[in-house]
């Protein structure tokens, strides 16, 4: 009896691997037609993906990864800033001020906190030129019109618009992967006749009240002042934090120093994977 006692039980075993098999594969099953259902109707799986619903990454490969990252109050955030976009007086009619909207952000690392970010920074070449022959209200209208097309690509791969600088932005990303991706997709949602140009740095930075500050945001920010107009930089730091980039092609690193920088930092350029023929 003693024997028979302390003998193994691979049959419950088996049972039981073969369990959770079973769910993981009906889990997977169920993503993948999810996935498919989203990529059927554009417009829902731009919400979602601005929304911070669904990540791209798991819209590529549904089941594989995790369906969102992002918390409850940032999918609330998202859809927020999303709605106020499209229809202005949408905060209004919903009876949301300025300190309300701002109390979502509850879940954000506080005053003075550092935090591991990939800064993007952007301009328009070309702008000045634009506003000098145009004028004012015309730039005016343009910028309006380039941040209302840029505003979805940025939420879209997880980022935020930090702040406004002229007739570029200061984006911040937790992903540097969905920031090489966004910083190549912004490079179409540029205005006619005008270029956009990019640059892309990871590490550690400081997070105030309104903005993020540090060695990363002014590397980022002389990296993108390298790009010529259609062009996306990229940094090695960011681009060895991102990992595997599906769709996207590196140019090899070529050192390059920049003014208040110090040390030589390698530049990669970042471009579409283009298919074979």
């Amino acid at each position: 009896m003693a024997a028979l006692r302390s003998a193994p039980v691979p049959l419950a075993d088996d049972a039981r691997n073969a369990g959770r098999a079973a769910a993981t594969s009906a889990r997977t099953l169920l993503a993948e037609r999810l996935a498919q259902l989203l990529r059927k109707d554009p417009e829902l799986q731009a919400t979602a993906l601005e929304t911070g619903l669904v990540n791209q990454q798991w819209l590529d490969e549904p089941g594989q990864v995790p369906v969102s990252n992002a918390a409850p109050l940032e999918v609330v955030e998202r859809f927020l800033e999303r709605s106020a976009e499209r229809n202005p007086s949408f905060l209004a009619r919903a009876g949301l001020g300025t300190i309300q909207l701002l109390s979502f952000r509850a879940e954000e690392p506080g005053e003075g906190s550092t935090a591991e970010l990939a800064i993007v920074f952007t301009d328009l070449e070309g702008f000045t030129r634009f506003t000098a022959t145009r004028g004012d209200d015309a730039a005016m209208d343009l910028l309006a019109a380039h941040h209302r097309a840029v505003s979805p690509i940025v939420r879209g791969r997880g980022g935020k618009v930090v702040k406004r600088i002229g007739d570029g932005l200061m984006l911040s990303f937790p992903d540097p992967a969905g920031a090489i991706h966004a910083a190549v997709e912004l490079l179409d949602a540029t205005p006619a006749g005008l270029r956009l140009r990019a640059g892309v740095h990871h590490g550690e930075v400081v997070i105030t009240r309104d903005d993020v500050i540090g060695h990363v945001v002014n590397v980022a920010a002389r990296v993108a002042e390298a790009a010529k107009g259609g062009q996306a930089f990229v940094t090695a730091e960011a681009a060895e934090a991102a990992g595997d980039l599906r769709g996207i092609t590196l140019s090899r690193g070529r050192r390059r120093s920049f003014k208040g920088v110090g040390e030589p930092i390698r530049v990669h350029r970042a471009q579409r994977t283009v298919p074979d023929p």
